[in-house]
């Protein structure tokens, strides 16, 4: 056993000695000149939207994770199935309509609409109810009205072009794909059964794949909220009002924005409303539903759900569609 020990890991003692004299002599001068780095403004602007989004997205990502959870556990098969409408215009307004029961912040969709998937949901189906579950609530409806009180034609427009793009984005999807778009089956995945779940009972299950659930999907919100940051600290808006009196560069420079922002649709309307005199209306529009339907860290989330190719199209059908419908309407707005 001591020889065993002695062969496994004596040839690492050498470099690791070296790390840590390596440490030892440069660990002091590299903290100093770490807090110095930490304690300009562009550490506390960087530190501070890291927070702010990770504090809004978190609570999201585990409720979309439990109520996950809890449809694996409780939800028998044959009930999604029995559900959803068979025709396919019937389902895919079904799945528009679904957000009002189920109203979950676009972070945590993913990891209830696998579930939901796999206990027969079908595709096309979870696709409409991807892009129209975060706007098409109740709870964004009224923060989009009071954000913007002046401008309830925007809120409505909102709620219009969501439910339009949702719906035709999943009629597209039914009709030009018909093979399985996920990246990993259920039995990749490691299947239904949990050993927990004899020894602890349903709740000790619901528990451990709500815990399951909730790290799978937080490394990619981890991942998106970092580079989001970064964006965030070091934009410029000084070119804003040049921006906006480009029609074109306006719709291009929102929905850009919505992408790298990441903002959760209960306070994306909040922040379109400081653009109210900068840029167009149809702009301003195409950034709050771009945003809950594809921005940096749900396509991450996306991408490891389905499969690559699959995701590209779904990205461009939301970003056509979206981009379309907001300058169709702005002559209205």
């Amino acid at each position: 056993m001591i020889s065993l020990v002695r062969n496994k890991f004596f040839p690492l003692l050498l470099p690791a000695t070296l790390l840590l004299v390596l440490v030892v002599i440069h660990g002091v001068p590299l903290a100093s000149g770490a807090a110095r780095l930490l304690n300009n403004d562009y550490a506390v602007m960087f530190k501070t939207a890291l927070i702010g989004i990770l504090l809004e997205a978190l609570p999201f990502v585990l409720a979309g994770a439990l109520l996950s959870s809890l449809l694996r556990v409780f939800v028998p098969d044959a009930w999604i199935s029995r559900w959803i409408p068979r025709q396919p215009l019937l389902a895919i307004l079904f799945a528009c309509l679904l957000g009002i029961l189920l109203p979950v912040c676009e972070c945590g969709m993913i990891p209830l609409v696998r579930r939901l998937i796999h206990k027969g949901m079908p595709v096309y189906v979870a696709i409409v109810f991807i892009l129209s579950g975060p706007i098409l609530n109740p709870v964004v409806f009224g923060a989009t009205l009071t954000a913007l009180r002046g401008h309830p034609e925007l809120a409505y427009a909102r709620m219009g072009l969501a439910f339009t793009v949702a719906f035709i984005t999943g009629l597209i999807i039914y009709v030009t794909v018909r093979k399985s778009p996920l990246r990993l089956t259920m039995q990749q995945q490691g299947g239904e059964g949990h050993p927990l779940s004899a020894r602890g009972g349903k709740l000790a299950a619901v528990l451990v794949h709500t815990s399951d659930e909730f790290f799978e999907m937080g490394k990619y919100l981890l991942i998106g909220c970092l580079l989001t940051s970064g964006i965030q600290t070091f934009m410029t808006h000084s070119s804003l009002t040049a921006i906006g009196a480009k029609p074109l560069g306006s719709y291009l420079f929102m929905m850009g924005l919505a992408f790298v922002l990441s903002l959760c649709s209960t306070s994306d309307a909040f922040v379109a409303s400081t653009f109210l005199h900068q840029f167009p209306a149809g702009s301003l529009l195409s950034f709050m539903v771009l945003g809950p339907m594809l921005d940096f860290k749900n396509s991450l989330m996306l991408l490891s759900l389905f499969k690559t190719k699959f995701a590209l199209y779904l990205f461009f059908l939301i970003f056509s569609g979206v981009f379309i419908g907001s300058v169709l309407l702005s002559a209205w707005l």
